[in-house]
């Protein structure tokens, strides 16, 4: 099979590059160069820009298109028309539901609506309505919308999942609370295996709800959402994957293979380790997480 992955170097597209190549597939990247340009040196890449610069793409064809960094519709619409035929994979987000903490999510829940459809200004509040407008941009009869949660693993650039496998002191609310995420090689075998059966449909993206205790270890104080919350502390933001009061709840029509919780813990560190020093994008400071234990351990 013939893909084309639009970007395919950061994180969840390189997977995907890894997954199809793996599995004896022709890949061609398209993307503009700039972020880890040295990676797949073997493979047919075409540079551009998706706002504007598509001429690259002219008079060519694929059996299917992997877009894994659509964010605005105008701008999905052009790369949708621009490669006319193939299956088209998006990639998009749980946050197209308007709670997707919510029990019992799944597919047919109705997705998010934002009352300027023609803003392209991608921010927390208008990033999963932009979404939901993008997936409808790709013809429903050649589209396959990929949904997924948290998506974790080496090379995640938002350092969410990683916080957790560094060494901490301190977690969110109860030990058992179930959580929810998805390996991004896991994700990205998926994707091409859906694609080699000629998929289309909207699907969820994440894995089976684990508890919080097996991603963060034994050790930990576990500290009461209520305090947290009256202290300041962003959930998601400040402690990854922490929702206070809620546990993940998201159902999946095609559920997907996942590799054991304990491998991801390990590539995740071993990868991290190999980076240099320094802050992290996500999660408390050394200093803020011992200044919260601190008021907690003084509780009367």
């Amino acid at each position: 099979m013939r893909i084309l992955l639009i970007g395919g170097t950061v994180f969840l597209g390189r997977h995907i590059a890894d997954a199809a190549l793996a599995r004896g597939h022709t890949l061609t990247l398209f993307n503009r160069g700039k972020s880890n340009p040295e990676l797949f040196p073997h493979i047919e890449k075409l540079r551009g820009a998706r706002d504007g610069g598509l001429a690259p793409l002219d008079d060519r064809s694929w059996d299917a298109v992997v877009d894994t960094c659509g964010y605005v519709p105008r701008i999905v619409r052009a790369s949708a028309r621009a490669i006319a035929r193939g299956r088209y994979c998006f990639v998009s987000t749980l946050s197209v539901y308007p709670d997707y903490n919510a029990p019992g999510l799944h597919e047919q829940w109705p997705t998010a609506t934002i009352d300027d459809p023609t803003t392209e200004r991608v921010t927390a509040d208008t990033y999963g309505a932009l979404k939901a407008l993008c997936e409808r941009e790709v013809d429903p009869a050649r589209a396959l919308i990929i949904r997924p949660g948290l998506i974790v693993g080496p090379h995640d650039p938002s350092d969410r999942f990683t916080y957790w496998v560094r060494p901490r002191r301190l977690a969110p609310g109860r030990p058992e609370r179930r959580v929810q995420f998805i390996d991004a090689r896991d994700l990205a075998a998926w994707i091409v295996a859906l694609l080699e059966e000629r998929a289309t449909g909207v699907l969820n993206a994440t894995g089976r709800p684990v508890p919080m205790s097996d991603v963060c270890g034994p050790g930990l104080t576990w500290v009461d959402d209520d305090f947290l919350l009256a202290r300041g502390v962003a959930p998601y933001t400040d402690l990854p994957l922490w929702i206070p009061h809620a546990d993940d709840d998201v159902r999946c029509a095609r559920p997907i293979p996942q590799r054991p919780l304990a491998d991801t813990i390990r590539d995740t560190r071993a990868w991290d380790d190999a980076r240099p020093a320094g802050p992290r994008k996500a999660g408390l400071t050394p200093e803020r997480e011992a200044e919260l234990l601190a008021g907690y351990n003084r509780r009367p």
